[in-house]
């Protein structure tokens, strides 16, 4: 005999999509923002002489492409799921990272040879320029840090995004201190050096993005719920006896799902509308598993994978 159930929460996806809608708002702002801080970085880079500036205007252009591909995927996210694409588009989200961390290794990559080429040939720099330009570049990023920093827990997408920007925020702190530096002491040096710190912060956080992206593309388990844990908290329920053939994947950052085939205990009084009730409380309150699809079994299937955890109830 087999029960199927299938869990999802609908209040909770309605609630996402007023969510995405509103940080949608947030996106154009900050994308509208970050293309006038571009424009005044390369101007005013090309005026000062700075490589710092010109190191820090090539990351904001790819702050606005970031925030541009964030923002696509966001809005995509909120499309309803169709008949070829059943979990929506939700893995958008997870594809924007990955571009976003790919294209921050990029940049890290070029900010370091640009930096090595100028700390071997330092030329002079027009201090002044510099540091009015860097100055409003810090004010505006920390506007759009503000916007969107409290967006970044639990989304991997926003999380790339604001990496960006906050990578463009400390190199608008560095030219400010080198800037300052050179008109104290005139060592031009100083400008390559904090392009090299510059881009050893940002490659830092460009390889966690897209190494967290790539797990789940690759639909690994979340790190938060490893199939053996998980079957064992299941099999710590009165009804179940064992759980096999259970997969569990993440459609972005903060939507994970799961299916198994659950055997139950002969002699359990519970109703299987029970059961599975609370197996998805458990699931969803512990491992924060938001879509669920169970088999209940009295005897386990021939089919059984080697995923079983075995339990003995007294």
């Amino acid at each position: 005999m087999h029960n199927h159930s299938h869990q999802h929460h609908h209040h909770e996806e309605e609630h996402s999509h007023n969510h995405q809608t509103h940080l949608q708002k947030k996106f154009k702002i900050a994308v509208f923002v970050t293309f006038f801080v571009f424009l005044g970085e390369v101007i005013g880079g090309i005026w000062s002489g700075s490589l710092a500036l010109l190191s820090d205007a090539a990351h904001v252009m790819s702050d606005v492409i970031s925030l541009l591909i964030s923002w696509l995927a966001i809005y995509l996210s909120t499309r309803p799921a169709t008949s070829s694409r059943t979990f929506g588009y939700h893995r958008a989200e997870v594809f924007a990272a990955f571009l976003n961390g790919v294209s921050l290794i990029g940049i890290s990559g070029w900010i370091f040879y640009e930096a090595y080429n100028r700390y071997n040939s330092p030329t002079e720099i027009k201090v002044t320029g510099m540091f009015i330009v860097a100055c409003l570049g810090f004010v505006a990023n920390l506007f759009i840090l503000w916007q969107l920093h409290g967006e970044s827990h639990g989304n991997l997408n926003v999380r790339s995004a604001v990496l960006h920007v906050i990578g463009d925020t400390l190199s608008s702190v560095a030219v400010v201190v080198g800037g300052a530096i050179i008109f104290w002491t005139e060592w031009y040096p100083i400008d390559a050096i904090l392009s090299f710190l510059i881009g050893g912060v940002i490659l830092f956080g460009a390889i966690n993005v897209t190494r967290e992206a790539v797990h789940i593309l690759l639909e690994n388990s979340p790190r938060n719920a490893d199939a053996h844990t998980v079957a064992k908290h299941l099999c710590d329920l009165d009804a179940v006896k064992d759980v096999h053939d259970m997969h569990i994947w993440s459609l972005c950052s903060n939507y994970s799902a799961l299916s198994a085939h659950v055997v139950i205990h002969e002699n359990t009084t519970l109703a299987h509308d029970q059961i599975l009730q609370q197996i998805n409380t458990e699931l969803q309150q512990r491992f924060g598993i938001n879509h669920t699809t169970l088999q209940l079994e009295q005897v386990a299937c021939t089919q059984a994978g080697n995923l079983l955890c075995n339990a003995q109830h007294s």
